[in-house]
């Protein structure tokens, strides 16, 4: 494949590859630890840490 047009520069590539490594982790870390729990904020309503993250 040709991404020439996008304009891969590595400074776009370490950015969109650290982005995907987050989301990586997370759901690796939310697997071996599930986090639903639900606890109550500022705004008194119920998170799970899905939603807090």
């Amino acid at each position: 494949m040709d991404f020439t047009w996008m304009a891969w520069t590595m400074p776009t590539t370490i950015f969109f590859v650290v982005i995907f490594g987050l989301i990586l982790s997370m759901a690796v870390w939310e697997y071996l630890s599930p986090g639903g729990n639900p606890r109550t904020g500022i705004l008194r309503f119920e998170t799970t840490r899905g939603d807090r993250l």
